[in-house]
């Protein structure tokens, strides 16, 4: 995330997660020759919902260290308000969040 660049007005509705209050967003380009699995998820969440841009964040509460093992992983998860956790080749729910 070297870049902070402007978002397209029309898109800070669309993408308002990772736009600032300036109107700006930090921008991470991720190509296919150095990150083809990072890269085909962003490019299939772009086919399933016409938008191809992912939230880059730290994983922790607040309060709490960066994770940085599975088992930190699964219990900031399980303390959290999120439904899935990709760890490699896993997913793993919450009860009731599988649809």
């Amino acid at each position: 995330m070297l870049y902070v660049v402007p978002v397209r007005e029309s898109k800070r509705d669309v993408i308002p997660a990772i736009t600032h209050v300036d109107g700006t967003g930090r921008l991470q380009a991720v190509r296919p020759d150095t990150s083809p699995r990072y890269h085909r998820l962003i490019s299939r969440f772009g086919q399933a919902t016409g938008v191809p841009v992912l939230l880059n964040t730290s994983f922790n509460l607040k309060g709490e260290p960066i994770v940085t093992t599975p088992e930190n992983a699964y219990r900031t998860f399980m303390r959290s308000g999120m439904d899935l956790l990709v760890l490699r080749n896993t997913l793993v729910w919450k009860d009731g969040a599988r649809s």
